[in-house]
């Protein structure tokens, strides 16, 4: 009984603990960031010569790069698709994903304290910075790698609330700083941006950014998200049955 028993509560342990591992690292898949889908989009119509379908795909996220960046990257890639200059192109879309990749982990730092939704602007940002790994890992390999690891660190730095207190993880924001200001300034090198700064945003501004496409890990509408759940139920279930016949 008490090995059973001992089993049962090292089931509901490792579920609960899931959100630090498995479920955590999955940085709020199947999250998509429009910005970085667009790009890679755009890239693909460019290099096919097909400027009107790149426009179009641009047009889709412009309100969005509009709003947080100003109107001059706007300026240049709608220049640059007129002019079907495909190098011009591509290298402000870069430029573009940089700043967002900043924005979103300027926004998980203002909103540090509010657990799921730091996470999911970390998934964000982690999800602009997969469509520029390629590039990085052209220019510096071993740099892809630890900016990769970088992003781990600041997942990790967010800690973990827990299931009803169970498997709860303290937060660390001096190390998410300090992982935010090692990945920004590696890409404003790799990029060569001058700055990165991306302006002031307003909690209306986060809050309807957080409402528009967003497919939560954590959406309980969601089947996959109640497995944690289910399975936890089912143990507890298992162990209350499992004493009721010993007892009989």
């Amino acid at each position: 009984m008490k090995h059973f028993l001992f089993f049962c509560l090292s089931m509901i342990l490792i579920f609960t603990s899931a959100p630090i591992s498995s479920f955590a690292y999955s940085y709020g898949d199947p999250n998509e960031e429009a910005v970085a889908e667009a790009y890679k989009e755009m890239v693909a119509k460019a290099q096919e010569k097909k400027f009107d379908e790149v426009k179009a795909i641009y047009e889709t996220v412009q309100k969005e790069i509009d709003m947080h960046m100003g109107p001059e990257p706007s300026a240049i890639i709608l220049e640059a698709i007129e002019n079907k200059d495909v190098d011009t192109i591509v290298s402000a879309m870069q430029k573009v994903l940089v700043l967002n990749v900043a924005r979103r982990l300027e926004n998980v730092e203002k909103n540090f304290d509010n657990y799921d939704t730091s996470k999911r602007l970390l998934a964000k940002a982690f999800a602009t910075y997969k469509a520029l790994s390629p590039i990085v890992q052209q220019k510096d390999a071993e740099l892809d790698e630890q900016l990769k690891q970088q992003f781990d660190i600041a997942l990790q730095s967010l800690g973990n609330p827990g299931l009803f207190g169970v498997g709860k993880k303290e937060s660390n924001i001096n190390q998410f700083k300090e992982s935010k200001k090692v990945i920004l300034q590696a890409l404003q090198d790799q990029f060569e941006l001058e700055n990165i700064e991306t302006g002031h945003f307003t909690e209306e501004d986060l809050e309807r950014l957080a409402a528009a496409k967003k497919k939560e890990w954590t959406d309980l509408s969601d089947v996959k998200n109640w497995i944690p759940i289910i399975a936890i139920v089912m143990v507890i279930v298992a162990v209350v049955v499992y004493a009721v016949r010993k007892r009989k």
